[in-house]
């Protein structure tokens, strides 16, 4: 078995892959099955979660990517920015995790927002994608850097999906913890 002890640069060529959906990803400690099939061990800082692009080392110098599964998730797609503003500030105000993208917002499946949005006049569809929503502002516990957990530091991607970036403040991960699983 495989033990995760650090995070990678996300240019680091990756040899595996670690595809999880997103309530898996944020699980601080757990043992989980590559797409190779080997088994892979990691304990990461309470309040960590995986991000799909985020890259894990192990003890051996393997590199994992890691990659948010295709889930049936809830989405709102439109070209009117008044419209996707406030449904993000409806589902932000429930504390609701959400995607954001150029024109979408996607969420898990809960039927009461669903008709709470449908109620604003937005246009609710079921869809089957990989959910990687923002890290938040703020979060539980602080990294070593005085940033709140959670806290998302990375780059605009080029892709549809934009997610959160504060200028100036390069890549950050909390070192993962390497425990043997037996």
């Amino acid at each position: 078995m495989l033990f995760a002890e650090s995070f990678a640069d996300h240019q680091t060529p990756a040899t595996d892959r670690l595809v999880l959906p997103y309530d898996a990803r944020r699980k601080s400690r757990q043992r989980v099955t590559l797409v190779s099939g080997q088994e892979l061990g990691y304990v990461l800082p309470s309040g960590t979660v995986l991000r799909d692009g985020d890259r894990l080392l192990t003890g051996n110098g393997l590199v994992i990517a890691v990659e948010a599964a295709a889930e049936p998730l809830l989405e709102i797609r439109t070209g009117d920015t008044l419209q996707l503003g406030r449904a993000a500030y409806h589902l932000g105000n429930r504390h609701v995790p959400v995607q954001l993208g150029k024109r979408f917002l996607r969420f898990q499946p809960d039927h009461v927002l669903a008709e709470m949005l449908r109620g604003l006049g937005c246009a609710v569809s079921e869809v089957e994608a990989p959910f990687d929503p923002e890290g938040g502002a703020y979060g539980t516990a602080a990294h070593a850097d005085g940033h709140p957990a959670g806290h998302d530091h990375r780059p605009l991607p080029t892709g549809e999906v934009l997610e959160a970036h504060h200028p100036g403040h390069g890549p950050h991960r909390s070192p993962a913890k390497i425990h043997e699983f037996k």
